[in-house]
C-alpha cells in the first residue's frame, strides 16, 4: 500500500482464503447486472494539444449525486456476495485461522519493554509494558476502547528516554491524519496535550524528556475538504509537554519548496536534530542536521542536491554513519565528519555489496545490515570500523526485520517468517550471537503441508524477473488449480516473503499464492527501481504479465482459474494489465488503486508520487501515463474479467474518487455478462489501521467473489 510521505512501507497482501476442499466445478452462467446510473459529463481536458475526455469527474466531488452512486453500488454488490452460498463457511474458515496472538517487536526504554499483542481477534493491537520479560505486562494503550467499531487505530507511538512518557498517534477511520497525545505510563492517565494536524510523522524526545519534534501541516481551509484536499508546506515543530499546541517551536519550515516532505529524529547522544527532506517529484532526499547543544544554531544542509538516497544510521559525536545509493546503486554505508564535509573526506565504511541494501542501523555498538537476495532476506553484522563479523542464519524463504536498539544495549529482538512460516519473535544476545525463541504463535494449520519455491521467467524484454510460487505439497501442475497472482512494483519497495492467514487457508484448499518481484521495486537496488518508473513504467506491466503467462504455460493454472490482484500502487497495476490483456484473466482485484494517471496530482498527497510515475503536466510524461492510465485506456465493447474493484470512504491517500471513475466506466463499457462491482468500505482508510472484523469480512466478500468467478467448488 502506498505508506508515508510516498509509497514507503510497501504493499498490502489481500490474500485470504476459502473454506474447505477445492475442486472444479462446471461453470454457471453469469446474468448481466443491471449497475446504478452513472450520468457522462461533457469534461475534456487539453493536455498539450491533445484532447482527453472526463466522463466522470463529477465523481471527485462528495456530491449528493456521487454520495447516491456510492450507496447504490454497494447495493448491488453486497447483495451479489451475500447470494453466494459458500461465503459463510469461507468467512468461519478466516475468523478460526485469523485467531491466533499477534506480537510485535519489544522495544526499550527508560528499563522498560513495550511491545504489542493481539489476543487473535481484536480489532486493534493492544500496546503493553512490562520491567521485566519474566513478569506479567500490563496494558498501557489499547485502542479497543477508542471506539465501538474498531476503526480508532494507533498510528504511532514514542517513549521518552526516562521510560516515565509515552507520545501515541491515533487515526480515526483509517485516515492519514493523526491526533497525538502524550500518556504517563506509571499511572496510565492522560495529560492535557493535544497536536492536531499531523500526517506522516511521529515523534523524537529530546534528552531532556521535556518535549519532542514532529511534523505537521497547517490546519486546512475546508475541514470538510480534509480528506481530498492537496497538502502542502510541511513543517518541523517542537512541543513541550503541558503546553497547548499553539506555542510548540516552530523548528523548520521551506516557504520556497511547498511540496516538500520534512521528517526530524534525535540522534541517540542528544546532540543532534537529524532532518530528512523529500521532494515529492523526484525519488531522493536530502539531509540535514541542526545543533541541538548550541541555542538557535542554525540548519546545516549536509546533503541538498537531492543525487540520491540519504539516510542516517547513527552518529560518535559530529561524525555520521551515513547508509546512501550515491554511486552505489545497491547502497552502501559511509562516514562522514560534519567538520570536513567535503567529498574528498568521506570514508567509505561498508562498501557496496552484490545484494541490494534495504536498511542498516546499530545495536551494540554493532552495525545490522539487512540485504535482500533475490527478494529473501539477508543479514550481515559489522563491527563500528566496518570489518564484516558474521551473518545472521535464517531457515528457508523468509523475511526478517528488527535488531533495533541503542549503542548500550546488549540485546536485541528480531521477527522471522514466511509464506507459511507464522511470524516468530526472537531475543538475540549480541556478545554471545545466540538467538533465542520469546514468543511464537499457534496457528490452526500445519506449516509442514506447503512448500515455497521461487523462480525465474523472462519479461517481454528478456529481463530476468523472480517470483515465489506458494502451494500445497504434491499439487498437478495439470493448468486446473486456482491462482492467486500478486505483485507491486514501484516506488523501490520490496516485495517479500511474508505470513497470512487468509492466504494459507488458500493454500490449504489446493490453491496456488504466486507473487512476482517486478521492476519498479528495491529487490535488486536503484537500478531495479528505476527500471521500473517514469517513462519505462510499462515494463511493470510487461513483467506482470509475464509472470501470468509463466504460470500459464508451465501448467500451474490457466486463464479461467487465474486471478491478479494488488493493493495501491498495485491496484494501479492490475488496472493497467487487465485493460491491456483482459484476455489473459480469469478474474481481476484492483485495490484502491492510482486509477487516473493524468490527475493523480491534485489530490492529497499524489503530487509526491511525481518522482515515480512523472506528470501529465510535462508533454513526454503525460503520453507514457496517458498510454496505460486504466481509466483512460478502457475500451467500449470490450469483454473484461469479472472484477472487484474494492476502496474506502476514508482513504486519503489514494483519493478513491480514482476506484469510483473506473469502475463507473468498466461498467459502462462491458461487453460481456461478466460482473464489474465496487465494495466501497465505510469507516476505514487505505488499509492502515483497518480492524480486524472488517479485514476478515472484505477478505470473505474476496474470495468469495472469486469461488464463484472462477467456477471453484466449496465442499
Amino acid at each position: 500500500m502506498i505508506t508515508g510521505p510516498k509509497f514507503r512501507a510497501g504493499a498490502f497482501l489481500l490474500a485470504a482464503g476459502i473454506a474447505a476442499s477445492i475442486a472444479l466445478a462446471q461453470p454457471t452462467q453469469p446474468t448481466k447486472l443491471a449497475y446504478p446510473a452513472a450520468p457522462t459529463g461533457t469534461t475534456v481536458d487539453d493536455y498539450h494539444g491533445t484532447k482527453v475526455a472526463d466522463p466522470y469527474r463529477w465523481m471527485e466531488e462528495y456530491s449528493d449525486q456521487t454520495n447516491k452512486w456510492i450507496e447504490d453500488e454497494n447495493k448491488i454488490t453486497f447483495a451479489w456476495l451475500a447470494s453466494i452460498p459458500e461465503r459463510e463457511s469461507i468467512h468461519a474458515r478466516l475468523k478460526k485461522v485469523w485467531n491466533y496472538e499477534k506480537y510485535g517487536l519489544p522495544g526499550k526504554e527508560g528499563g522498560k519493554y513495550f511491545f504489542s499483542k493481539n489476543d487473535g481477534l481484536q480489532n486493534q493491537s493492544v500496546l503493553y509494558v512490562t520491567n521485566s520479560l519474566n513478569d506479567t505486562p500490563r496494558v498501557l494503550l489499547d485502542p479497543n476502547t477508542l471506539s465501538k467499531d474498531g476503526t480508532v487505530s494507533l498510528s504511532g507511538t514514542s517513549v521518552s528516554d526516562d521510560g516515565k512518557l509515552i507520545a501515541y498517534g491515533v487515526s480515526d477511520a483509517g485516515s492519514d491524519w493523526n491526533i497525538w497525545h502524550i500518556r504517563d505510563i506509571d499511572s496510565g492517565k492522560d495529560l492535557s496535550d493535544e497536536l492536531r494536524w499531523v500526517k506522516f510523522s511521529g515523534a523524537s524526545w529530546s534528552k531532556d524528556n521535556k518535549g519532542f519534534y514532529y511534523s505537521r501541516y497547517d490546519a486546512p481551509a475546508d475541514e470538510a475538504q480534509k480528506l481530498k484536499s492537496v497538502n502542502e508546506y510541511h513543517k518541523i515543530y517542537y512541543h513541550l509537554v503541558g503546553t497547548p499546541q499553539d506555542q510548540d517551536k516552530l523548528i523548520y519550515e521551506r516557504k520556497d519548496q511547498p511540496k516538500w516532505y520534512l521528517g526530524s529524529g534525535v540522534t541517540e547522544d542528544g546532540k543532534y536534530l537529524i532532518i530528512s527532506a523529500n521532494a515529492g517529484d523526484t525519488v531522493n532526499d536530502a539531509l540535514f542536521y541542526k545543533d541541538l547543544t548550541k541555542p538557535n544554531s542554525p540548519v546545516v544542509e549536509l546533503f541538498n542536491k537531492f543525487d540520491a538516497k540519504y539516510s542516517f544510521v547513527g552518529n560518535d559525536d559530529g561524525v555520521f554513519y551515513i547508509q546512501s545509493d550515491l554511486e552505489a546503486p545497491r547502497g552502501r554505508i559511509w562516514a562522514i565528519d560534519t567538520a570536513k564535509p567535503d567529498r574528498a573526506n568521506w570514508k567509505e565504511l561498508i562498501p557496496q555489496a552484490t545484494n541490494a541494501l534495504q536498511g542498516a542501523g546499530i545495536t551494540g555498538n554493532r552495525f545490522f545490515l539487512n540485504y535482500l537476495n533475490d527478494a529473501k532476506t539477508q543479514v550481515k553484522i559489522f563491527d563500528m570500523s566496518g570489518k564484516f563479523i558474521k551473518e545472521v542464519q535464517f531457515p528457508g524463504i523468509c523475511s526478517a526485520g528488527g535488531f533495533g536498539g541503542k549503542r548500550t544495549d546488549t540485546e536485541t529482538f528480531y521477527s522471522f517468517s514466511g509464506y507459511t512460516t507464522p511470524p516468530s519473535i526472537f531475543h538475540y544476545d549480541i556478545a554471545t550471537d545466540k538467538s533465542t525463541l520469546f514468543k511464537a504463535p499457534k496457528v490452526d494449520i500445519n506449516p509442514d503441508n506447503y512448500e515455497t519455491k521461487q523462480v525465474f521467467y523472462k519479461s517481454k524484454d528478456g529481463t530476468k524477473i523472480p517470483m515465489f510460487i506458494t502451494s500445497k505439497k504434491g499439487i498437478k501442475l495439470d493448468g486446473s488449480n486456482p491462482t492467486l497472482l500478486y505483485a507491486y512494483g514501484g516506488f523501490n519497495i520490496s516485495i517479500t516473503p511474508g505470513f497470512s492467514p487468509a492466504s494459507t487457508v488458500w493454500l490449504d484448499m489446493g490453491g496456488i499464492y504466486a507473487v512476482a518481484n517486478l521492476r519498479g521495486g528495491g529487490e535488486y537496488g536503484e537500478e531495479w527501481h528505476q527500471g521500473g518508473m517514469k517513462l519505462v513504467k510499462q515494463n511493470v506491466f510487461d513483467d506482470f504479465i509475464a509472470a501470468a503467462q509463466y504460470l500459464i504455460d508451465n501448467k500451474y493454472t490457466s486463464t479461467p482459474k487465474l486471478a491478479i490482484q494488488g493493493g495501491s500502487n498495485g491496484g494501479l497495476l492490475v488496472g493497467a494489465c487487465m485493460t491491456q490483456r483482459p484476455d489473459l484473466f480469469g478474474a481481476c482485484l484492483p485495490a484502491v488503486g492510482v486509477m487516473d494517471m493524468l490527475r493523480f496530482q491534485k489530490f492529497t498527497i499524489g503530487w509526491g508520487w511525481v518522482g515515480d510515475y512523472g506528470t501529465s503536466d510535462k508533454p513526454d510524461e503525460f503520453k507514457a501515463l496517458h498510454a496505460y492510465s486504466p481509466y483512460h485506456n478502457i475500451k467500449k465493447g470490450t469483454c473484461y474479467p469479472p472484477t472487484l474493484v474494492t476502496t474506502a470512504d476514508h482513504d486519503d491517500r489514494v483519493y478513491p474518487a480514482h476506484s469510483f471513475k473506473f469502475a463507473a466506466a468498466m461498467q459502462a463499457a462491458q461487453s460481456c455478462d461478466n460482473p464489474i462491482l465496487i465494495r466501497i468500505e465505510t469507516r476505514a482508510g487505505h488499509g492502515a489501521g483497518k480492524p480486524t472484523s472488517k479485514r476478515i469480512d472484505e477478505a470473505a466478500d474476496i474470495y468469495a467473489f472469486l469461488v464463484k468467478t472462477l467456477n471453484v467448488k466449496v465442499n
